[in-house]
């Protein structure tokens, strides 16, 4: 009762509003405009139906279908997720079915549009669909722009490889949207062959991951990764178990059995604040416990059948056209935990560690943290005074190292339509570095240069300066004609001629104020890391066939 009441209000709230009435094979939607805008809103439209009770694990079920006309107007709901320092959801109605789609229609007439699905990000524990919204990209060029929710944390990413907790729920859940989007997004006026995702973060590893997966040929064909790579260790899981185990006892759960289907009977059963009540987000290296996995063979659909890096090593993923890149200083995201860290970092450095390396023993694992705290921060301890060089070593641990050895991948495998880029604009509004009077270029900043607003801080564009003003102007110019072309220079642009890359990470795009190609992208501390890598890195493993003595009684 109270939730019709509460739907009762929403399109109570809309009337006076001009409205759009489209047909999609679930039946007819109701969007809205705005008074004095030129995009229709299509809101909480469901895409596919989360399942509940014993199987909320499994992969996402079929949307629901109605008769009289749906009216498209919540965008509140978001899906079950941990609470973050500082990340509030306005009016967020939290639902175990919260799997929904939001379109954004320009006022038009034309048919076949660009379609563009943003992934949002939140390292794959919170977030939702409207995160981000992007009306001022379609004002640049008309598309259809798409955004969703998807199960995160445990709920969407716990995989123990049973029947019923295979893995991977939540990017199940992006593969549905597209799904639903191929269907159904010519009844917006979008074109569905010809489909561009995009997201920052986890948003931008998961666009990333879905070139790899058997599940997604021709959902879509181009790809635009910002700040994420599918090979970067909070991409996927290295042990999916062993992590489960670890969650659990985070939830106080004991059990002596070291039985699969126990600790399966335990997720299930566990109640959902109590679910998503540990943070998550804190690590002190390149992972976190819960994302993607790679999944054991139980003979249905997998969204990822093997390791990234295998898929791309072996050329089996989608050779699309992308836009791919990150920020400058992307380690910023890391300055929060800066002085809880240093004095541990001084003392064992190896603790901070990229959890994908994998040493024969502790001397072996201690000797390469001496190599790598004397690369970044030579004789000096790690201090007020060299907080810059923890900014570059967590931009390259977690994205930019990652990103440029997919991109190389990418390349050696046939790839010749990656375009590669640095975002290092930054606005005067931007709050200083901590212990200096510099600013810097944050994590994900070219998202905030192409999205509405301008940054997590100031969501008003009109107060922006004049120059971020511009930089954005130009950043929408670039994003549209890759959305459009499948490259990002506009033929009438007065921009520089932009090639693709090659393996060595050049030539990029330096972007700024203004454009300018520019050679191999911090080659020297790429370098660095490959020599690492290529002795060290352990691939992410499918969990084993469970074994259990007690199966038969739960």
């Amino acid at each position: 009762m109270l939730w019709s009441l509460f739907v009762l209000t929403l399109v109570g709230a809309s009337y006076g509003k001009e409205s759009k009435l489209v047909n999609i094979e679930q039946g007819p939607v109701r969007g809205y405009k705005e008074p004095g805008d030129d995009v229709f809103m299509f809101y909480g439209i469901p895409y596919a139906t989360a399942p509940t009770g014993m199987h909320k694990y499994k992969a996402p079920l079929p949307p629901p279908t109605w008769t009289e006309p749906f009216e498209a107007v919540n965008k509140n709901i978001i899906c079950p997720q941990m609470e973050f320092p500082g990340v509030v959801i306005p009016n967020a109605i939290t639902l175990d079915d919260c799997l929904i789609a939001n379109v954004y229609v320009p006022d038009t007439q034309q048919e076949n549009l660009p379609v563009v699905v943003y992934v949002h990000g939140g390292g794959y524990q919170i977030g939702h669909g409207e995160f981000t919204t992007s009306k001022n990209l379609i004002k640049a060029k008309p598309m259809v722009v798409v955004n969703f929710n998807y199960r995160l944390g445990p709920n969407g990413f716990l995989c123990l490889g049973t029947p019923d907790v295979p893995g991977n729920a939540g990017m199940k859940d992006q593969v549905a949207l597209l799904r639903w989007v191929k269907k159904n997004i010519a009844s917006f006026g979008g074109n569905p062959d010809d489909v561009t995702i995009i997201g920052c973060s986890a948003g931008s590893s998961s666009v990333d991951l879905l070139i790899l997966s058997p599940m997604t040929r021709g959902l879509f064909h181009k790809v635009v990764p910002e700040s994420g790579s599918n090979i970067a260790g909070f991409s996927v899981q290295i042990d999916p178990v062993e992590n489960a185990w670890k969650y659990a006892e985070m939830l106080n759960f004991t059990d002596s059995s070291n039985d699969i289907y126990v600790l399966e009977q335990f997720y299930k059963m566990v109640p959902r604040d109590i679910l998503h009540s540990v943070n998550l987000m804190a690590f002190k290296s390149t992972t976190m416990l819960f994302g993607p996995c790679v999944e054991r063979d139980l003979g249905e659909e997998r969204f990822l059948d093997d390791s990234p890096y295998s898929i791309l090593k072996n050329g089996r993923q989608q050779k699309l056209p992308m836009l791919y890149g990150f920020a400058e200083m992307e380690g910023l995201f890391r300055t929060f935990t800066f002085d809880a860290w240093k004095d541990e970092m001084n003392v064992n450095f190896s603790n901070f560690l990229p959890d994908e390396l994998h040493f024969k023993s502790e001397a072996e694992k201690k000797e390469v943290a001496r190599k790598v705290k004397t690369f970044y921060f030579g004789s000096k301890p790690i201090s007020n005074e060299t907080i810059f060089r923890y900014i570059d070593y967590y931009t390259d641990i977690v994205f930019a190292y990652p990103a440029l050895r997919s991109v190389r991948y990418q390349v050696e495998s046939g790839n010749n339509n990656v375009y590669l880029y640095e975002y290092s604009f930054v606005d005067e509004s931007a709050k200083l570095i901590p212990y200096s009077t510099v600013r810097g270029a944050d994590h994900c900043a070219q998202t905030w240069g192409v999205v509405d607003g301008g940054s997590f801080e100031n969501l008003n564009e009109e107060t922006l300066s004049k120059d971020y003003k511009s930089v954005k102007k130009m950043m929408r110019k670039i994003w549209a004609s890759f959305i459009a072309t499948g490259k990002p220079v506009p033929d009438e642009a007065d921009f520089p001629n932009w090639p693709p890359t090659q393996a060595n990470g050049g030539p990029h795009m330096s972007i700024d104020e203004s454009l300018k190609l520019r050679g191999p992208l911090v080659q020297q501390r790429i370098l660095f890391w490959d020599d690492i890598y290529d002795k060290y890195y352990s691939a992410p493993i499918p969990p084993p066939e469970p074994v259990s003595t007690h199966k038969t009684e739960l």
